[in-house]
């Protein structure tokens, strides 16, 4: 004799069930949506303003907007940005630390469009980074005293009787030399020194007061509380803020567009807003 088994059909899971499940995937799919729209639209677009005061051995207060990283593609809405942000702020001297090229549609026009609503009591100075020397403009020097930026090249100018600027070809792709452009420098003029990429830190600490620098773009995309996952050669171990060596400060700013790839991700582009003042001297 044959026996058959039947098995009554598996029931459905309860509605509860399948809500909760339905719920959960809606979530996630949210908040994926949430962070692409945030790297692609929100953060790339959101400028922090920060400022710091770093005391010195001037005579009056002097403000100065840094900016770095620009991978312009002409006025567009950060840059308007930028430019309102420059407006409101008021800056005496403006510096740029290289990079100021998209690194998708690279125009040395729109470039020029860019640099030539930049104004500052002092002048509007800029250093070469990486992508200035992997694209060379042709007519350099022309090309800047026309777009009304004082180019930078293993050179310095005392731009105020105690404020001796200096500037250098980029670290990584080029060739900086810190004698020459700190050559007549007078002793006791505050010292800044601009350069590109901020592992030449190291080169120079202990022979300026301030150094500033971009090329890392903070890491461009992080992680919450980790590392940067990626960064380009000349930067490690600078990511982005201070750091000091001796009696040598260095600002390392997160930037203000992208490169790689079109996205920032806890990681918002910067304006930074240094005021040196005169140090209080002590009885």
């Amino acid at each position: 004799m044959t026996v058959v088994y039947t098995y009554p059909p598996r029931a459905a899971p309860p509605l509860t069930k399948r809500r909760g499940l339905l719920l959960a995937v809606l979530v996630i799919l949210a908040i994926g949506i949430g962070i692409l729209a945030d790297a692609l639209w929100i953060e790339p677009n959101w400028i922090e303003v920060t400022h710091y005061d770093v005391p010195g051995n001037i005579t009056s207060p002097i403000k100065i907007a840094h900016l770095t990283d620009l991978h312009t593609n002409g006025l567009g809405r950060r840059e308007q940005h930028v430019l309102s942000i420059l407006d409101e702020e008021k800056p005496d001297i403006i510096l740029i630390t290289g990079d100021s090229l998209s690194a998708w549609n690279p125009s040395y026009a729109m470039v020029q469009d860019v640099y030539e609503r930049l104004h500052a009591p002092l002048g509007v100075w800029f250093v070469r980074g990486n992508f200035e020397n992997w694209k060379p403009v042709p007519h350099e020097r022309t090309f800047y005293a026309n777009a009304g930026v004082h180019l930078l090249l293993n050179s310095g100018e005392l731009v105020r009787p105690d404020l001796w600027l200096a500037g250098l070809d980029d670290p990584f792709t080029g060739k900086p030399n810190a004698d020459a452009a700190l050559a007549g420098a007078p002793p006791d003029a505050f010292k800044i020194l601009m350069f590109h990429a901020p592992a030449y830190f190291d080169e120079v600490a202990g022979r300026v007061n301030l150094c500033l620098a971009g090329h890392t773009h903070g890491g461009q995309v992080r992680v919450p509380f980790m590392a940067p996952l990626w960064m380009p050669k000349g930067c490690w171990p600078y990511v982005s803020g201070w750091y000091q060596s001796g009696n040598t400060e260095m600002y390392v700013s997160r930037g203000v567009g992208m490169s790689m790839l079109p996205i920032r991700f806890d990681c918002r582009p910067e304006v930074t807003i240094l005021t040196i003042r005169p140090e209080t001297k002590r009885n």
